[in-house]
């Protein structure tokens, strides 16, 4: 068992503080933007318009995060405290919401540019488990998102939070929604399914939905929600409803690629 008593404060100069969590988004994005450049696209076009692209994915994440955090997880307090919405720095940011957020501004940016969003959204479904990874590494040291009371011999006791032995649930999600769906994404796209724009944003939606699903019944809901319908939690039924979003496209894209 593991005593967890990290410090959330990665860097400190005078009154600056630079968090886990900071550096994970950061890292994240840059380590996915170099690899999205040098290795998954082949695309002349696409390459060069894709730096441009960054800064509409960097405002559609953060944006997105923040307003999905806001609507499906703290609504009743925010409509009380509207100001504190843009208090970024105090916490609170949605997957689900930044996703939706990269969604729109990527339509945005291929109306723009008379492209096919799909091309983005696949390059963007094949690096974002390493932003992912990142992230719930710096849930773990944040002592945020942790799991269920537990015996089981890898349990973690999160000082920040109480004296019980838990699930590391923020590791869990780390290598099903990171490690594992990077490998299988790849996987999928050395098939050459990546020929036919959309599969593998459909097979990201399917799996990362899948193993967010599996792992919340090892994971607190949040405080300020519980549990809803069949004791399913807030991050499952969203879940639920992108698990059917990413069936849906890839038989759509099916069904494209066979009548062409």
């Amino acid at each position: 068992m593991f005593i967890n008593n990290f410090d959330p404060v990665a860097i400190e100069i005078l009154t600056l503080e630079v968090r886990w969590y900071s550096l994970a988004y950061i890292g994240g994005i840059l380590l996915g933007w170099a690899l999205a450049k040098k290795v998954f696209i082949d695309n002349f076009e696409l390459k060069e318009k894709f730096d441009d692209y960054i800064t509409y994915l960097i405002l559609g994440i953060i944006i997105g995060g923040r307003l999905g955090y806001v609507f499906f997880y703290n609504s009743n307090y925010y409509l009380n405290n509207f100001i504190d919405i843009f208090k970024i720095w105090e916490g609170g940011m949605s997957f689900h919401g930044g996703l939706i957020g990269i969604i729109f501004v990527t339509f945005l940016f291929a109306k723009k540019n008379d492209q096919n969003p799909f091309l983005y959204l696949d390059i963007v479904a094949l690096v974002a488990p390493i932003g992912i990874f990142f992230g719930r590494v710096a849930n773990f040291i944040n002592s945020e998102l942790y799991g269920i009371e537990t015996s089981v011999p890898w349990a973690v006791k999160f000082i920040r939070v109480d004296n019980l032995f838990r699930h590391p649930s923020q590791l869990y999600e780390a290598l099903f929604e990171g490690l594992i769906l990077f490998i299988i994404l790849l996987f999928f796209r050395n098939k050459g399914l990546f020929k036919n724009p959309g599969i593998i944003s459909g097979l990201f939606l399917i799996f990362y939905s899948f193993f967010r699903f599996i792992i919340e019944f090892l994971r607190v809901p949040d405080e300020q929600i519980g549990y809803l319908f069949f004791h399913l939690t807030m991050g499952q039924a969203i879940s639920l409803l992108f698990f059917i979003v990413g069936g849906y496209l890839i038989i759509k894209k099916n069904e494209i690629k066979k009548k062409l």
